[in-house]
């Protein structure tokens, strides 16, 4: 019972932090600075509870959820991309003050859904954790103040998500009825014996509609850019960095348990996996709102990622596992300095970026390394990120995509390059104020460009974690 207990020590951590800031919901008044100052430092204590527990591995609710090394790594990803945006909640201005403790309330339970979500091994028990980190983020998304303009956009939102949850729970149904079982390690042995029929076919493709509707793959993409530049800028970049995480984890874990026994599967993911990388990056190129350029970004990023899980093996899912811990640095580094800029709570136009390095020279430069690394310019773990996926895919015979992926990362170049120009070469048509950098945020960046640095040099030490974790799904 009390190993059972620890096995759920993480998710059991960011319940009893949920239940915690429900209580603070039922006030009428709080401080907004007090609110992210204990959010903070439960978000840091569930960080090291997490680390904590990643050496944990085991099998509980009736073998429906399973603690690996693979759902560790992914889970310490989880907290550390949570502790992360609580940090960059301080100047929270873009959410009614009302509002702070219902936001960090549903940050913690979106959180702990996702952990969820990264052990889950059965489909309904799948379908339970991505209702509850979806509805949670359907709550935050129209939270923004004095949005107006952007009022449609948690509708919208909310209105998407059912729907592909709707197709998703009718997948479920289907490969229940082909496969008279719905834990995935048993529907994988049936399920390649069950292609020629149509109720399989329909049954996968529906299923997996969900699992991509998380990840923001083409063509279930159609909800990022509105979300992206509709929600506060916290929220967006919690979006951005955790939830992805989250879903990267899942297909991962999904398509590990086939063990590259679905030909079928592999060309299905090709498929999206050019037009992903391909519409992402044509679309970024016309972009003028730095969110909405991220937003299409991260359509091709859930691209590349894709290159690395088709290889449907341990060196393909190593390189996916790290290029989705690199995401995740690469991405909030730049959303850190998106909410620095625009701390009032403003979408960010890039030209309003002009003369930052001037305003903070320090800002400029962590932003400059987030997008050389989201470019894959060497030695960021952008970089490293990218040689691994497409290694992977050369080594599965897919060289003709490695190259199609190489011709996409150029095209990103463009883009990233804009956004980096205008930092350091344009002058601004009015004067801006110097950007008031405290010293966490400092400390913050200075972390951040390291980090990207380091896994982009020293990637081997983190292979050997992210080899681990992939060979723990066989």
């Amino acid at each position: 019972m009390m190993n059972d207990f620890i096995l759920f020590l993480p998710e059991f951590y960011f319940t009893i932090a949920a239940l915690i800031y429900f209580g603070l919901s039922l006030k009428k008044t709080s401080e907004p600075w007090a609110l992210q100052k204990w959010a903070l430092t439960l978000a840091g204590i569930g960080l090291i509870v997490t680390v904590a527990a990643s050496r944990q591995h085991g099998m509980l609710f009736f073998d429906c959820y399973r603690v690996d090394l693979f759902s560790q790594v992914f889970k310490v990803l989880l907290a550390m991309g949570t502790f992360w945006v609580i940090f960059s909640s301080s100047e929270l201005k873009g959410i009614d003050g009302r509002q702070h403790a219902e936001y960090y309330f549903l940050m913690f339970i979106c959180t702990l859904a996702m952990m969820m979500l990264v052990s889950s091994v059965e489909l309904l028990t799948i379908y339970v954790a991505i209702e509850l980190s979806s509805y949670s983020l359907y709550l935050m998304v129209p939270m923004r103040r004095n949005a107006d303009e952007f009022s449609e956009t948690g509708v919208k939102y909310f209105m998407i998500g059912v729907t592909a949850s709707a197709m998703m729970l009718f997948g479920i149904s289907l490969l229940f009825g082909a496969t008279n079982t719905t834990y995935v390690s048993q529907i994988v042995v049936k399920l390649p014996a069950l292609l020629g029929q149509p109720v399989a076919i329909v049954g996968l493709v529906l299923s997996l509609a969900g699992f991509f509707f998380k990840l923001a793959v083409f063509p279930f993409h159609i909800w990022a850019p509105d979300v992206y530049q509709g929600s506060a800028n916290q929220v967006t970049a919690y979006i951005a960095t955790a939830s992805k995480m989250a879903a990267a984890a899942l297909i991962i874990r999904f398509t590990g348990f086939s063990m590259g026994a679905s030909p079928a599967l592999a060309n299905f993911l090709v498929v999206l996996c050019v037009l992903s990388m391909t519409f992402g990056n044509l679309v970024a190129l016309i972009q003028k709102d730095i969110k909405r350029l991220l937003a299409y970004s991260s359509i091709a990023h859930a691209g590349y990622m894709l290159m690395g899980i088709l290889a449907l093996g341990e060196r393909g899912y190593a390189a996916a596992i790290y290029y989705a811990m690199a995401y995740l640095v690469m991405n909030y580094a730049c959303f850190m300095v998106i909410m620095k800029i625009a701390d009032d709570g403003h979408n960010l136009q890039i030209k309003e970026l002009a003369g930052l390095h001037k305003r903070s020279p320090l800002l400029a430069m962590t932003l400059m390394m987030g997008l050389f690394g989201l470019a894959g310019i060497p030695p960021t773990a952008g970089f490293t990120g990218k040689f691994l996926v497409f290694a992977a895919a050369v080594e599965k015979g897919y060289l003709w995509l490695a190259i199609v992926g190489m011709i996409n990362a150029t095209i990103s170049l463009y883009y990233y390059l804009i956004v980096i120009k205008a930092a350091y070469l344009l002058k601004p048509v009015e004067e801006f104020p110097a950007i008031r950098v405290d010293g966490m945020t400092r400390a913050m960046s200075l972390v951040l460009v390291g980090l990207m640095v380091y896994l982009g040099l020293f990637f081997n030490q983190f292979m050997d974690l992210t080899e681990a974790a992939a060979k723990s799904l066989f």
